[in-house]
C-alpha cells in the first residue's frame, strides 16, 4: 500500500519521500510506499492536479493507494483572495479550495508553512557555523519565518552574505534533509505535525 505524493518541484521530489518514511515506517506494522508525482511549479500543480488525482484513484492501481497527498509551499501561489493575508487564513482557504476541486476523501491537501525549508530550520546545527550564528530569533518557531522573507530566501541571503556562495535548493536542501530528523520538525512545526499525524491515521486505517 502506498501514498501518492504530489509535489511542486525537484527538491520535494528528491528529499521528501524518504524523510516522511523515516517517521511513518517505525510507527506502522508494515512499511508504507510513497510514489512521487512532480509538477513544474505551483502553477502547473494547480492547473493539472484534479485530472491527475482522478487518473490515479480510478486507474488500475487504485486499490493499492491509501490516499493522494498534495503538498505545496504556502509562499509562492497567487491564488489567495484579497483579505486572506495571514498564514492561517491562506492555508485554511487554499486547503478547502483545492480539496473541493477534487471532492474525494482520498485526496488530502497540505501546505508547508511557509516553505519546506522551514523544516530545515528546526535544527540550526545542520548549517555552517557562519550561517547559524546569524539566524533570526524567529527560527525557534520555524513556521513563523514569513511571507516577507520566507525560509529559502533567508537561506539564500545568509549563504551569500556569510559564505559568498549560493544556497542551492535541490543540492543543499536534499543533503540537509538527509541529515534532518523528522522528529525535530514534528516537535517544532505544528502544520507539519498535523500532516504526518493524518498520514499515519490513514495508513493504519489501510491496515499497515
Amino acid at each position: 500500500m502506498k501514498f501518492v505524493l504530489f509535489v511542486e518541484g525537484p527538491t520535494e521530489q528528491k528529499a521528501i519521500p524518504a524523510f516522511f518514511k523515516r517517521w511513518l515506517d517505525i510507527r506502522l506494522q508494515q512499511k508504507v510506499g510513497i510514489k512521487v508525482v512532480c509538477f513544474k511549479g505551483w502553477w502547473e500543480f494547480i492547473q493539472d492536479f484534479p485530472g491527475k488525482v482522478r487518473m490515479y484513484l480510478h486507474g488500475p492501481q487504485a486499490n493499492d493507494i491509501i490516499a493522494i497527498i498534495g503538498l505545496l509551499d504556502l509562499y509562492g501561489p497567487t491564488i489567495y483572495p484579497a483579505g486572506k493575508n495571514s498564514a492561517q487564513e491562506r492555508r485554511a482557504w487554499a486547503t478547502q479550495y483545492l480539496e473541493e476541486k477534487v471532492n474525494d476523501k482520498r485526496f488530502r491537501m497540505f501546505f508547508a508553512v511557509h516553505e519546506i525549508e522551514a523544516w530545515l530550520l528546526s535544527n540550526p546545527d545542520l548549517f555552517p557555523k557562519e550561517v547559524r550564528q546569524v539566524f533570526p530569533g524567529k527560527i525557534q518557531k520555524p513556521e513563523t519565518v514569513n511571507f516577507e522573507e520566507p525560509p529559502a530566501k533567508l537561506l539564500e541571503r545568509l549563504y551569500w552574505e556569510r559564505l559568498k556562495k549560493k544556497y542551492k535548493k535541490v543540492t543543499d536542501g536534499s543533503n540537509l534533509f538527509g541529515r534532518l530528523s523528522p522528529e525535530e520538525v514534528y516537535a517544532k512545526c505544528p502544520c507539519f505535525k498535523n500532516m504526518l499525524d493524518e498520514m499515519l491515521i490513514l495508513a493504519k486505517k489501510a491496515g499497515l
